[in-house]
């Protein structure tokens, strides 16, 4: 009988930091990621500033530092005169003030690295999990199949979901989020960046039109953009055709007709069907449910990767010891909510209000310009940037790396 003391169901940032910081506390760990490699276009690539912090405590700054990367700073909207600029993540306190803009295969590919040189780790890829091993009410592991088509089970005293907001095991555990309406969906491409635009120092443009937005990040090279449109309006824009979803893009954005040929198919338009949802329980006997898979984030703000890797962060200081002992109780798993609930309930409030006041108003046609009052008050009182920018680099209760796992 394959046995392991915990099953991690997920290699996105927070399965496989979680994996990484029991394994630094020598418990026996297996995390289990169904496809071959992390290479996926437009996941989250932000790197947040607390997330930074806590790298460096694991010792794995330098090697971090090393990776493809552009910092990301401030946060605003095109003027006449200029970028307004809202958020000012440079006003932070150094060396944790910016945003690294990292591709998150090697971000993964980094964390992966670090495990391996843990005795009590593995990582196995190419393992789908299917569903869920029970004895009465108790989770006991994963049934999976791997590539080649064999299955098998793992059994585990706890068995963690991090397989994202369509979590398979949250629905085997009968776990039902809470749903919040949600107005955009987001439409992910790159266009290149002239020679003049390039810098190591990023930021993001917000560009109104009428009743779409685009979002643009500076990145290596390129720009990554986000077309932002209604709810469930995808297959409209496919069956429009590519030119007339280029000439959307120059209409928000005229600045950009020199390049959106470089967008050849549609195919090179990734759509994000946008979710907001949050479980109210996050544990089961013998499971639980952390990351997108306890709390489905807006990509408002870009705050979903960072909570996700501080849920690792607390659940692994939290049911450490009791892996250690060789019984996890349902009481100490749902200290790992009662720990995350406040950060992950401010961040989707925040998110909830700019859907309603910001993007809603746009998206329905009853707004066409950029709110006024936060414009005049951080171009009156420009400390004021370092508010949002604080809210979104570092987050409301961020956590530090556990004491066992540093180096």
């Amino acid at each position: 009988m394959e046995r392991t003391t915990c099953a991690i169901v997920g290699g996105g940032p927070a399965g496989m930091l979680l994996g990484l910081l029991l394994a630094r506390a020598g418990i026996e760990v297996t995390v289990l990621e169904k496809h071959a490699d992390f290479l996926r276009d437009f996941r989250g690539d932000t790197v947040h500033a607390s997330t930074i912090r806590m790298i460096d405590e694991l010792g794995l700054g330098k090697e971090f530092r090393k990776l493809p990367q552009s910092k990301l700073q401030t946060v605003g909207f095109p003027a006449g005169d200029g970028t307004t600029v809202l958020g000012d993540i440079s006003r932070l306190r150094p060396p944790y003030n910016f945003i690294a803009m990292v591709p998150q295969w090697d971000f993964l590919d980094l964390l992966a690295d670090a495990g391996k040189q843990e005795p009590t780790y593995t990582l196995r890829m190419n393992t789908e999990v299917t569903g869920l091993l029970k004895e009465g009410d108790r989770i006991t592991g994963v049934r999976y199949r791997t590539k080649d088509g064999e299955e098998g089970e793992l059994h585990a005293d706890l068995t963690v979901a991090c397989d994202g907001r369509t979590s398979l095991l949250r629905r085997e555990a009968g776990l039902v989020p809470e749903e919040f309406p949600v107005p955009l969906d987001a439409w992910w491409f790159r266009l290149p960046r002239h020679e003049e635009e390039t810098g190591e120092v990023g930021g993001i443009q917000i560009h109104i039109g009428d009743r779409e937005l685009l979002l643009m990040i500076n990145r290596e090279g390129y720009f990554q953009i986000a077309y932002l449109g209604a709810k469930g309006a995808d297959p409209k824009l496919r069956a429009e055709g590519l030119q007339a979803f280029r000439d959307r893009i120059v209409r928000i954005n005229p600045k950009l007709a020199d390049r959106v040929d470089s967008i050849e198919d549609m195919d090179d338009v990734k759509m994000l069907d946008v979710k907001l949802n949050r479980l109210h329980e996050w544990h089961r006997d013998g499971l639980l449910c952390i990351g997108d898979a306890a709390h489905a984030m807006s990509p408002v703000g870009g705050i979903g990767i960072n909570l996700a890797v501080q849920d690792a962060a607390a659940a692994a200081r939290l049911i450490a010891e009791p892996l250690r002992r060789g019984r996890v109780s349902p009481d100490d798993l749902a200290k790992v909510r009662k720990r995350r609930w406040l950060p992950m309930v401010v961040a989707q409030g925040l998110q909830r209000f700019l859907h309603a006041k910001v993007l809603a108003p746009v998206l329905q046609g009853e707004r066409t310009s950029y709110p006024k009052a936060p414009t005049v008050l951080t171009r009156l009182f420009p400390p004021l940037r370092a508010v949002p920018a604080y809210v979104i680099a570092i987050g409301v209760r961020p956590e530090h790396a556990p004491d066992f796992a540093r180096r």
